[in-house]
């Protein structure tokens, strides 16, 4: 029962440990989280600068799990290519061994008179945990709670090590049995280190744990290194599981670089020590080198950063082993034109605004292809319910946030070039267009989630609603076509049909509304029903709008008067007697509220107006 309670006690400091180590690494996260991703974005094809970043995120954050985890996302948003992504994912695995570093403090042995002293790790641990609470009860800001968890996290971090390193010394008959196990069989120490890291999520909480028996016992070279080198393909294969779930092709790469760089590490690393051994350059006196917390520290630390500095050179070979293991998908022909139009926005180009200004606009013209291809695909939900076609929906939605983030950072970066008042108010429309095709993509998107809902919850609506609900759809595919054939073809005349058309859907969709409140009233149809047939109507009322912006915003172009009035102009030509207006809404009108089953006077309409 005595190692039993021992044990208890290595654990509950591990627990401390691994506690302190997340809330100050979540601590400095949420205080610089925005500065990084920004950091991370900005890395360029060139590995090393890409190297530095991911070294100094990680030693920021105290985790290479962490960092690489948000490499992979930013790759799958497209902030960042895979190539660049090479260079972070090599500067993780060296910035990870930081934490052994600062755990050596422990090692510090100084007199109570010297400075030194001040910094061993039982004095430095309380004093973290004093400033810390200081400034979490009595600073009430948000930065002072910040740094104080930081503290605190930093305080309790060593406290858990401290605990553990104690416990550690009243088993060090057990443990120096189990080393000297390792010291004659390498393969079981390199297990050993795979599946404590794999157990418990943190390559650094294991190299602590043996920096903690360092510092009590002393451990031998030849039975550490072993450790240490599985903890290292330990630490990347819960990262490439964690970082793979769910994700894209490109996003799996980045993911495998890392296993990949560190299976090459490892072996170079075994390759380099037999041919020592064998060479007389690694003797008996280095192999049997009694380490220390800091020694466990150098050797983890020299592991990590030879082979990042070796490899560095060969991250292309590294990217391309990636892509052969995991290739692309094969591209429909949607996808590839959207790939082909996001490779078009070359950067070289925005010192060029009128060829620059001509690349968004066909990216632009793909936005709006897609959110009409999603918004078509969410009308067929309607009418015919397909499980998998919400899958190719949400992929659409991808794309189209990828190509609302390419366009809009592109037509910024061409910002400080554009020098006549011609570009900068093409500039203007198109980021007003990108902005109204990505909305429409995204109400597509909650319609579809609103029939979802309506299928998940066996809710059926009505002959009558139904009929309804195709005759306002094909009215919003019309105004839909229009906007976009007009964009396309920068068609003033096109896109004057859009605003009567829009007051048309208005309309309908405000005379469906009351049916409907009608039929629940008489409980033809449940209240739930009710709630998601106006949702849907809702979703269809709101596209039609959007299209109206886009309409009135690109009139403006042919007719500079109405910028910065465009609410006015709507207000003044929904009341003018305009024949042309008048005309298009009337026909408009009557064309489908008479598939309502209503007969509609012309001469009333007129009046009505």
């Amino acid at each position: 029962m005595v190692i039993f309670y021992k044990i208890l006690a290595v654990a509950g400091g591990l627990a401390m440990f691994l506690y302190g180590m997340r809330l100050m690494g979540d601590s400095l996260k949420s205080s610089s989280g925005g500065a990084m991703k920004v950091a991370l974005q900005k890395v360029t094809n060139n590995p090393a600068l890409g190297f530095l970043f991911g070294m100094l995120v990680t030693c920021m954050i105290q985790s290479s799990t962490a960092t690489i985890v948000l490499t992979v996302g930013l790759v799958g948003a497209g902030f960042l290519s895979f190539r660049q992504s090479v260079g972070v994912v090599l500067g993780a695995n060296v910035g990870t061994a930081i934490t052994a570093q600062i755990i050596r403090l422990m090692d510090i042995s100084a007199g109570e008179t010297s400075i030194l002293y001040l910094f061993k790790a039982d004095n430095l641990a309380p004093i973290a945990l004093i400033i810390g609470i200081i400034l979490i009860m009595f600073l009430k800001s948000g930065r002072a709670t910040n740094i104080g968890n930081i503290l605190i996290g930093f305080g309790i971090l060593f406290m858990g090590l401290i605990y553990m390193s104690n416990s550690v010394g009243d088993l060090s008959d057990v443990l120096t049995g189990l080393l000297m196990k390792f010291e004659g069989n390498y393969l079981l120490g390199f297990l050993t280190g795979v599946g404590a890291t794999a157990v418990i999520q943190s390559s650094s909480a294991v190299v602590g744990i043996l920096q903690s028996m360092a510092s009590s016992m002393g451990l031998k070279f030849c039975a550490v290194f072993a450790i240490i080198i599985g903890v290292n393909i330990g630490d990347c294969l819960t990262t490439f599981i964690v970082s793979s779930i769910g994700a894209k092709p490109v996003q799996i790469r980045t993911a495998l670089v890392h296993v990949i760089y560190n299976i090459f590490a490892a072996l170079l690393i075994i390759v380099v020590l037999i041919v020592g051994r064998k060479t007389g350059l690694l003797d008996d006196e280095l192999w049997n080198m009694v380490l220390h917390s800091g020694g466990v520290a150098n050797v983890h630390g020299i592991f990590r950063l030879i082979p990042a500095v070796i490899f560095l050179p060969f991250a292309g070979l590294l990217a391309r082993t990636a892509e052969r293991l995991v290739p692309d998908k094969p591209l429909d022909e949607e996808d590839a034109a959207i790939e082909e139009s996001l490779r078009e926005l070359d950067s070289r180009l925005v010192t060029n605004p009128a060829l620059a200004l001509d690349q968004v606009t066909r990216l632009i013209g793909h936005m709006a292809e897609v959110a009409l291809h999603n918004f078509e695909a969410s009308l067929d939900q309607v009418f015919d319910y397909e499980e998998s076609r919400n899958t190719r929906m949400a992929q659409r939605e991808e794309l189209l946030d990828r190509m609302a983030d390419a366009s809009n950072r592109y037509l910024v970066d061409m910002s400080p070039y554009i020098t006549n008042e011609y570009d900068s108010r093409n500039q203007s429309f198109q980021i007003k267009a990108l902005t109204s095709f990505e909305r429409i993509g995204d109400l597509a998107v909650n319609m579809g989630r609103d029939v979802k809902n309506v299928h998940e919850n066996d809710v059926f609506f009505s002959e009558h609603a139904m009929k309804e609900l195709d005759i306002v759809s094909d009215a919003v595919r019309e105004i839909l076509n229009i906007t976009y054939e007009g964009y396309i073809e920068n068609n003033v005349e096109k896109i004057w049909q859009v605003e009567p058309m829009e007051e048309v859907i208005d309309e309908l969709v405000e005379v469906m509304k009351a049916r409907h409140i009608d039929r629940v009233t008489r409980q033809e149809c449940e209240i739930l029903n009710g709630i998601l047939y106006e949702n849907i109507l809702t979703n269809m009322e709101r596209v039609s709008d959007q299209c109206s912006d886009l309409a009135v915003f690109m009139i403006s172009r042919f007719n500079p008067d109405i910028i910065g009035q465009e609410h006015e102009y709507i207000h003044n030509l929904h009341h003018s007697k305009d024949p042309k207006y008048l005309n298009i809404f009337h026909a408009n009108y009557k064309r489908y509220f008479r598939r309502l089953g209503l007969d509609v006077d012309s001469e009333q309409l007129t009046m009505d107006l």
